[in-house]
């Protein structure tokens, strides 16, 4: 992986998070928030995931300004990215004021079903974890597939947690949303 390989996993994810800072100001206001604990054992393993996946080697050859080809894998990667980033982004267009970073309960907080919520109850999560999957395939690295496991299961616990928050205040609504539509995967998880 060179530097170049870098460049193309972390750009789109600049894009995309310059869009979540700014799109995190529309949010409504936060009634119940996850506690720092829970916060903190969801973080963890994400950034060091995040460190896993889109780090270059140490090596000398990773910083070279030479050899910037990319395979097809690579470019199919790449496009891979951009396709996950763009489903978060339309689960977090979708479901408007109710998001925030960390598990909490808005004001007047509601269930949104539609959209890409019809096809999993978490296209964030599900988007970022296919945009993870292309960076692994981008950047070629054992340590890509051990980010993608650490950043799954830390996703897969901030899901736990929210799922009983949203459970315990929408009711059966919610829990027949479970039965309907998976979490993460479409029609698997």
């Amino acid at each position: 992986m060179t530097i170049y390989h870098t460049i193309a996993v972390l750009g789109p994810w600049a894009v995309w998070l310059a869009y979540w800072m700014k799109a995190s100001s529309w949010a409504k206001q936060t009634v119940k928030r996850e506690d720092r604990l829970s916060r903190t054992i969801q973080s963890i393993p994400l950034i060091v995931g995040c460190a896993l996946v889109a780090l270059p080697d140490r090596v000398a050859g990773a910083w070279s300004l030479t050899n910037a080809h990319f395979d097809l894998q690579q470019w199919i990667g790449i496009a891979i990215i951009v396709a996950g980033l763009s489903f978060s982004v339309w689960g977090r267009r979708h479901l408007g004021p109710n998001w925030s970073v960390s598990v909490t309960l808005k004001a007047d907080h509601e269930l949104v079903r539609s959209g890409p919520y019809a096809l999993v109850r978490h296209p964030i999560y599900s988007g970022c974890l296919f945009a993870i999957a292309g960076a692994a395939m981008v950047t070629e690295q054992w340590r890509g597939v051990l980010g993608f496991t650490l950043i799954f299961a830390s996703l897969a616990y901030k899901v736990r947690v929210e799922e009983l928050w949203l459970a315990e205040y929408f009711g059966d609504p919610y829990r027949t949303y479970r039965r309907e539509v998976r979490a993460l995967v479409p029609w698997l998880y």
